[in-house]
This record gives structure tokens, C-alpha cells and sequence, in this order.
């Protein structure tokens, strides 16, 4: 059992590694194609056959084999391209990589971004993920995510950690759906606090407890967790937030109404 969970182990991280190599060789590409004059504005918007062309290109010469469903996004590579145009990297036809290349940590790129920036680049991505009808008859994930900081906010206006964490709970959907909640805890790391990371880490957590029991030790920690009833609450929103047709916020609408808790919390210093 441990072997085979090791095996598998081994397979997700060479996976992610893989995506994050080519994203990064695939934003300088498209940075690199940008600057020969001809066409600048697709520097700020390539297209989705721009963005497929050059994560393909990147692959061949990063020597990766990998299929189309474990290419990274347009958005991961979007980060990419922004981190890389801040740090004034890959501005040239000589900064292309043509070895494998390490993956830029998370919490760099969220020193570089504005983090409503970096949360809005998460989500956009949710409203192509489609999910089992079964679970989520209300619809896409970005629209469960609405949904369920709306309920979020009722219960908790003022707390805007518990708020990113109703909102930001699935952002890992749109990177690695086999294994959302890592995912999606590694590309938040550095841009929100610890409490809104435990509370994403662990969300899934006692949804699995209610069909199997979960590990004594695993259990133990949750439940000796200061965070443990903000997590209870969580789990419960997110279950509710699966209604079909409810009217719900944009994401700038949302994001606004965080960046106002964020400046008032600054007033208040």
C-alpha cells in the first residue's frame, strides 16, 4: 500500500513539475514573440491558439512528454508571463531556456503581484471547469466559488480570511483537478495567510469523514485546531453553495468588496 501510494506520489510531483517547466518556457516564448515589433499586443493577450502553440513548442524542447489534459493552463502561464515581464526577464530572443528549468516558487510570484491580482488570475480559470452534475448541479466551479462566498459573507461580513478562503476553497480546479486541494494550496502559498491556508488544506477533510472515518492522528490535529469551527462552517457553505440559479456577485464585485475590508483594516491601525 505505502509503495504504491509513494508510486503515485512520484507521479503527481514529476506531473507538476512538468506543467510548471512549461509554463515558464512557454511565457518566454510568447514574450520573446511579442517583441519583434510585428505584433506587440500579443505580448498582453496571445491567444488561446498562441498560448496552445507555445506550451506545445515548449514541451518538444524541454523534452516533455506529456499529454494535452497535463499541459499547464493559460493562466499558469499567464503568471508566468507577468512575474517574467516585472523581474525584466526573458525580454529577449537570448533568455529563451532550452534545458529544463526549475519552477518559480509560488510565494515569489505572489511578492511580485498584487495579491487581488494573483486571486483574480486563480479564479477566472474555474468558469471553464466543468463539474460532475451529480455533486455540482449548480454549474461551473467559479460559480460555486461565488456562490459559496456569499454565503460566506453573510455568516462572516468582517472576516476576510475566512472570506478568501470561502472564495479561493477550489482555486486548485483549474491547475490539477485529479488533486485540487495540494494544488491549489501551493499556487496560494505566500499570498494569503495561514489560517485561510489551513482552512483550504483541510476542506475536503470532513467530507471524507462523513463517508469514511478519517486517520486517528489527522482527526486528532483538525479537532485540536483553533480553526476547527471556522472549518466546520466552511464545509457547510460549501455544501450549500450548489444551488442552481442563484443570483450571485461577479468576481470584481467580490474582489472589491475585499479589497474595501482590506483598506479599512489598514483605517484601523
Amino acid at each position: 500500500m505505502q509503495d504504491r501510494y509513494r508510486k503515485r506520489y512520484r507521479l503527481v510531483s514529476a506531473t507538476t513539475r512538468a506543467r510548471g517547466q512549461i509554463a515558464l518556457e512557454a511565457a518566454r516564448r510568447l514574450i520573446a514573440s511579442g517583441r519583434d515589433g510585428a505584433r506587440p499586443a500579443q505580448v498582453e493577450e496571445p491567444r488561446p491558439s498562441e498560448y496552445y502553440a507555445a506550451k506545445l513548442a515548449a514541451a518538444a524542447v524541454l523534452g516533455q512528454r506529456v499529454r494535452p489534459g497535463d499541459l499547464p493552463s493559460d493562466s499558469e502561464v499567464r503568471l508566468h508571463m507577468l512575474e517574467l515581464k516585472k523581474s525584466g526577464d526573458g525580454e529577449d530572443g537570448e533568455a529563451l531556456v532550452t534545458v529544463p528549468v526549475p519552477i518559480t516558487p509560488h510565494a515569489t510570484l505572489a511578492e511580485r503581484l498584487d495579491r487581488f491580482a494573483l486571486y483574480k488570475l486563480r479564479l477566472e480559470p474555474l468558469e471553464a471547469v466543468k463539474q460532475n452534475p451529480r455533486h455540482h448541479p449548480e454549474g461551473d466551479a467559479l460559480y460555486h466559488s461565488l456562490q459559496v462566498f456569499h454565503l460566506a459573507r453573510d455568516a462572516r461580513p468582517y472576516d476576510e480570511e475566512f472570506l478568501l478562503a470561502a472564495l479561493l476553497h477550489d482555486a486548485g480546479k483549474a491547475i490539477d483537478p485529479r488533486n485540487h486541494v495540494e494544488a491549489g494550496v501551493e499556487a496560494l502559498r505566500g499570498s494569503v495567510s495561514e489560517r485561510t491556508l489551513w482552512l483550504i488544506e483541510h476542506h475536503m477533510d470532513l467530507l471524507h469523514a462523513k463517508e469514511r472515518p478519517l486517520p486517528a492522528r489527522l482527526k486528532q490535529e483538525i479537532e485540536a485546531s483553533e480553526y476547527y469551527e471556522d472549518l466546520v462552517l466552511l464545509r457547510d457553505l460549501d455544501d450549500q453553495g450548489r444551488t442552481p440559479g442563484v443570483v450571485v456577485e461577479t468576481l470584481e464585485q467580490v474582489l472589491a468588496y475585499l479589497k474595501g475590508l482590506d483598506e479599512e483594516s489598514y483605517l484601523g491601525e
